[in-house]
């Protein structure tokens, strides 16, 4: 019986769509019920900060060495691959774990060595027990971008498949750790028995995937070779994303940085503020990128442009459609949403009505934020990954350019907000036009 429902093959993008944002409804409202235990358990304050800021090093190795490019490239070419044979197929899907299992070995190992100095680059005012917190909490969670780098490997190919219940589970499990961490862990071990739900659930993430990967054909076969042709074309095809992929993660240690400078519980509160207003995205925008990505990707294969032009306006329509009624809500409910989510245990009134009011202003983002994956995957199924990445780049020097600004001028938590909404208006707004100018060229070459 899980087999078979870990199996459903989803025909439809309006299926796929469904079933991915039942699951990020779900993965969302788990991902509050978790930070409100987080707050509730240890409240704005050094344990917490250490916590967040501690996720920055596993993450920017993650980024950096595996989802940018590998999200950018893996769909269209294991698409291309599957045109030929299956065989060979396969057998760039078992280079890609060999070779990121390697990669990611040896940035895990520099990273543990040298964890001290990356701590004190991306929270310098982080001092004492609280430095040492951050740094021995960081190498703890550095196991976590192994399971996800082969959990982004397998869902690539299960979406070929449009196998999609087994890659919408995934993100359950992996809150659900982390909730188990903070329920039966934290207790005896305190904030590293967080973390330590966060590696259960980042494991669990990865093998919820695995019986449906075999189910589809593959069959695990580890080995690469660095003179193989297909593993050196994706490597090479990422590298302009994995540059995007590298600012991406700098603009997010910059935020931090300059929250860690801030009062104490800053990196809480705006992690708090900036999950929530992720709530809609989460289950509009991105759900709806997943699902057409597929269809998008086998569009270009056939050389069907006005296909692709048509799902992806469709696409839009109906992001901007749901996303603008949620932000609205969410602005004007902002207050009664962090009271009841928020206020609780360790997280004062004082920290809830902050955070209420660094959300007002990410609302202001939304919907912008939810049309950002589905430009981006346009460009994914175009095998155009240069665009996306300069328009990434560019946002990100915009607001760590802003956020600098902003503070300077004395506007603390909120500089850092005000500067990822303008800078993701920016970036949405180039994206549209860009994608616009190339869907022209396309059709009138």
């Amino acid at each position: 019986m899980i087999a078979r429902i870990l199996n459903f093959e989803s025909k439809t993008v309006s299926k796929a769509a469904f079933l991915l944002a039942a699951s990020a409804l779900a993965s969302r409202l788990l991902g509050i019920l978790r930070d409100r235990l987080l707050a509730g358990t240890f409240g704005a304050g050094e344990d917490l900060d250490a916590y967040f800021a501690a996720f920055r090093i596993p993450d920017f190795l993650y980024a950096f060495l595996v989802i940018w490019g590998l999200s950018a490239v893996f769909l269209p070419l294991f698409s291309e691959y599957m045109e030929k044979s299956k065989e060979e197929a396969w057998r760039f899907v078992n280079g890609l774990l060999t070779s990121y299992a390697v990669l990611l070995g040896a940035g895990a190992l520099a990273a543990f060595v040298f964890m001290e100095a990356l701590v004190s680059f991306i929270a310098p005012g982080f001092e004492g027990s609280q430095f040492a917190t951050a740094v021995s909490l960081s190498r703890l969670m550095l196991l976590g971008p192994f399971f996800f780098a082969f959990s982004a490997i397998s869902a690539g190919a299960l979406q070929y498949f449009q196998r999609f219940v087994a890659y919408a589970a995934a993100p359950l499990l992996y809150n659900l750790g982390i909730i188990a961490g903070i329920v039966f862990l934290a207790p005896l071990l305190g904030v590293f028995g967080v973390a330590l739900g966060v590696v259960l659930g980042a494991a669990a993430h990865f093998l919820v995937q695995v019986p449906s990967l075999f189910a589809v054909g593959f069959s695990f076969k580890p080995g690469f070779s660095l003179f193989d042709e297909k593993l050196r074309r994706s490597f090479l095809l990422s590298l302009p994303r994995t540059a995007g992929g590298i600012a991406h993660q700098v603009n997010l240690m910059v935020m931090v940085a300059f929250a860690s400078l801030l009062p104490l519980g800053s990196i809480s509160i705006f992690t708090f503020a900036q999950n929530i207003s992720y709530f809609p995205v989460g289950i509009i925008g991105i759900p709806l990128a997943t699902a057409a990505f597929p269809m998008l990707s086998k569009a270009m294969a056939r050389m069907d442009v006005a296909g692709f032009t048509s799902a992806v306006v469709s696409a839009l329509k109906l992001a901007s459609l749901l996303a603008v009624p949620a932000a609205l809500a969410l602005f004007l409910f902002r207050d009664l949403i962090f009271r009841l989510l928020f206020e609780v245990g360790e997280f004062t009134s004082r920290d809830v009505q902050l955070a209420s009011s660094v959300f007002g202003v990410f609302t202001l983002g939304i919907l912008f934020q939810s049309l950002i994956p589905l430009l981006v995957r346009a460009f994914f199924a175009l095998q155009n990954t240069v665009v996306p990445t300069i328009a990434g780049i560019l946002a990100v020097v915009l607001n760590i350019a802003l956020a600098f600004l902003f503070l300077n001028l004395g506007w603390g938590i909120f500089a850092l907000s005000w500067a990822l909404v303008l800078s993701g208006v920016f970036q949405c707004l180039l994206l549209a036009a860009l994608l616009l100018i190339s869907l022209t060229r396309s059709r009138n070459p």
